[in-house]
């Protein structure tokens, strides 16, 4: 290959990179993998893809950088924000020495560049991920001169085609995250940012672009992501030479990132992903965890969490019959949420007094945690490591460990306010205290919370901003947790799913996505966090018959469904729940553990209908030879019936039978198509472009499809489960089967 030009290949992805004329790397090409061309072929390539440029490249679209330079005429969003009291503030970075890699876990290109008037260096390095397809890349800046150098913003890009004419991002806000909006891909700049310390309750989680109108079974799509847990900016940007962009970069507080001579500064990664629809697209982050060293290596146990049903309310004879009722029903790992440490009877006071209550434990937890592994189950704790209360002991002896910019504490959040992790001994002494209850305790599991954001968070020594620091250290406390108790269980939870990124799920085994565990709300914010998120890494609750946050009301059939595709728990009040509504949480524990190997392991898909009311969507195993669906009504359809739904994801050329469950018996009101009383065996391909005619449903209601290959995948004559009709290859003798 040239040495002008790297072609990467991995994962079904190829990428084309230019590094003519000694610039910075230049992506001319991402998306669907291009095969085995040769190097006279991708030259030819980037040469046909030269713009026609007339008497000044200033303006014209170009091959752009994903380092944006304002000195090569860039008048797009800048690469690189930053000066030395007011000089070398327009760098231009040239003299490029790259080399490539391959390695199993990914196809990299490094590339070294210089800018020797200002005396500065860049580092990139762009990888190729094996596992996933995914590209990724990063930027590491170096001052090797004399003067201190104050990086105000360092930002990449990847670029998409002309094709991509329609953006898609998500917002939200508590309880109600991940809600998707579209638009045209307009000129000018879409851009999301992220302030508050932590990605936030209305993070986009990702920004794509893709072909007009892209589903989730279709149109072509390109998407980026940052793989941090602090301040940062996606971009959607098109320039009016129609360059279009998809750029990522952390927020950086002023003089947060002051570089001495030798220092650096590294941004986080910037993800890409594409796909022949945003199911594809998606399937790429889910490979990607899935591949990690993080990862879960054992089936996700299901949990009980004591938060709905009891909050503050806490004594050792509560929970342990809380326990005992657990056990009964099947779960596997029993949590006690806030309210177990010192002086902790409400929300205001006690952070950072991470103290077993006397008052309340008299004899310990240890009691509690002994009955609980006597029932089978292991034990969880709830933390909140990077808060503090004022009215708390930590506060009294240590008011200088609290954020203060130079106005005082700043405004309270839920009555808390955030400890300076970036202050070694803070760090120091909240490490030595969880890890010593992890120990005691026998913790298998951590939920870890995060409520409050960071406003003026600042040293209280000087005043300067620590927010950068303070996502390092909760990085280094969960790594350092991790590494010394082997098997460590974390969640990630901000309010509910106010920090769910790459950064964090490189270290925790499981996010939780919402404080609301309405089933209505969570359908939409489990299938647009499953974007990024694979469903065995998601927290999905079943909830209280009448909900906590938005007080509606849903029959267990419904909550037990829609929470059964994650990480399945129970919040809801065993100790009051009747026999009956026992009965049925156990039967909804028993279904999923029966199939968490395939909810947990499988494809996610998503069929796109035409009815805004109506969801279809599932998981279909690796082989293709098992799935299952659910099909919802979330409101009054506009038309009745709602019509055919196709099945996707399975292998054409397999039969599969389909049928309808019903795990705690509940079955469906109204006259249903006929096809359900017993089922149907058809083949992939009529199952995916025939479809079969779906329930009838109220609102808010759901019904689940197994779907299992038959043995006899060549076509020759089969029965229909549903009324023992003959079916022949490419024809039904009387109808039946549809």
């Amino acid at each position: 290959m040239s040495s002008e030009f790297v072609y990467l290949r991995a994962g079904g992805t190829g990428v084309i990179v230019s590094l003519a004329e000694a610039r910075l790397p230049r992506i001319l090409y991402w998306g669907e993998d291009l095969g085995a061309i040769d190097a006279a072929e991708v030259a030819t390539i980037a040469r046909a893809a030269l713009p026609a440029v007339g008497d000044s490249p200033v303006t014209y679209a170009q091959p752009i950088p994903v380092l944006g330079q304002l000195s090569e005429g860039w008048m797009g969003r800048p690469g690189l924000v930053g000066d030395s009291a007011g000089r070398r503030w327009a760098a231009k970075f040239a003299h490029v020495e790259a080399r490539t890699a391959s390695t199993a876990e990914a196809e990299t290109l490094i590339a070294d560049a210089t800018d020797p008037e200002y005396g500065l260096t860049l580092r990139i390095e762009i990888e190729l991920l094996h596992a996933s397809g995914l590209i990724r890349q990063r930027a590491t800046l170096t001052n090797a001169a004399e003067e201190t150098f104050r990086v105000d913003g360092l930002e990449l890009a990847l670029p998409v085609p002309q094709a991509a004419t329609e953006i898609l991002d998500l917002t939200g806000r508590w309880s109600l995250e991940r809600v998707p909006q579209r638009r045209e891909f307009h000129v000018g700049e879409w851009a999301r940012t992220s302030r508050g310390g932590k990605p936030g309750l209305e993070h986009t989680l990702l920004i794509a672009a893709g072909e007009a109108g892209f589903g989730f079974r279709s149109g072509r799509v390109w998407a980026t992501h940052l793989g941090w847990s602090g301040n940062q900016t996606l971009v959607a940007e098109r320039t009016p030479a129609d360059v279009r962009r998809l750029a990522a970069s952390e927020v950086l507080a002023s003089g947060e990132v002051e570089l001495a001579r030798d220092a650096s500064y590294t941004t986080p990664w910037q993800y890409g992903a594409w796909g022949e629809g945003l199911d594809e697209l998606s399937a790429r982050f889910h490979r990607h965890l899935r591949a990690l060293p993080a990862y879960p290596s054992s089936p996700r146990p299901v949990i009980v969490n004591t938060w709905e049903a009891v909050y503050f309310e806490q004594d050792l004879e509560t929970l342990i019959a809380f326990a005992e009722e657990s056990a009964k029903i099947g779960a596997e790992r029993f949590v006690v949420d806030d309210g177990w440490f010192l002086g902790r009877r409400d929300d205001t006071t006690s952070l950072g007094d991470w103290i077993v209550d006397p008052a309340v434990w008299p004899t310990g937890i240890e009691p509690l945690v002994d009955r609980v592994e006597e029932l089978g189950m292991d034990f969880g704790l709830w933390f909140e490591p990077e808060m503090i209360n004022l009215d708390s002991e930590l506060a009294r002896e240590h008011p200088e460990w609290i954020f203060d910019a130079g106005h005082g504490v700043g405004l309270p959040s839920r009555h808390q306010h955030v400890l300076d992790l970036g202050n070694p001994e803070a760090y120091a002494l909240v490490l030595e205290r969880i890890s010593a209850l992890i120990t005691a305790l026998r913790i298998a599991y951590v939920k870890w919370d995060h409520n409050r954001y960071l406003l003026d968070a600042g040293h209280a020594e000087d005043g300067r901003p620590g927010l950068r620091a303070q996502t390092l250290a909760a990085y280094a406390l969960i790594d350092e947790l991790a590494a010394r108790h082997p098997g460590l269980e974390i969640e990630s939870c901000a309010s509910g799913g106010g920090r769910i990124d790459l950064g964090v799920l490189e270290r925790t085994q499981r996010v939780w996505l919402s404080d609301c565990n309405d089933p209505h709300e969570r359908l939409e914010i489990q299938r647009w966090t499953s974007l990024v998120v694979p469903p065995e890494l998601q927290g999905t609750h079943i909830g209280a018959e009448e909900s906590h946050t938005t007080h509606r009301s849903h029959p267990l059939s419904y909550r037990g469904e829609k929470a059964v595709w994650g990480h399945l728990g129970v919040e809801t009040n065993l100790l009051t729940a009747d026999a009956e509504t026992k009965r049925g949480v156990a039967a909804w524990i028993d279904f999923h553990k029966a199939h968490r190997a395939l909810l947990h392991g499988g494809t996610v898909v998503h069929a796109d209908l035409s009815e805004p009311a109506a969801r279809f969507e599932g998981v279909v195993s690796p082989a293709r030879d098992e799935a299952l669906y659910a099909f919802s009504i979330t409101e009054r359809p506009r038309t009745w019936p709602v019509g055919r739904i196709g099945f996707p994801g399975l292998d054409d050329a397999a039969r599969y039978t389909v049928s309808a469950v019903y795990p705690d018996g509940t079955l469906p009101s109204g006259v249903q198509p006929p096809w359900m009383a017993g089922g149907v065996t058809l083949s992939g391909k009529s199952l995916r472009l025939v479809g079969l005619e779906s329930p009838s449903l109220d609102p808010d209601r759901s019904v689940l499809f197994h779907v299992v290959a038959a043995s006899d995948r060549s076509g020759s004559a089969s029965v229909d489960a549903a009324s023992g009709t003959a079916i022949s290859d490419g024809a039904v003798s009387d109808g039946a089967g549809n």
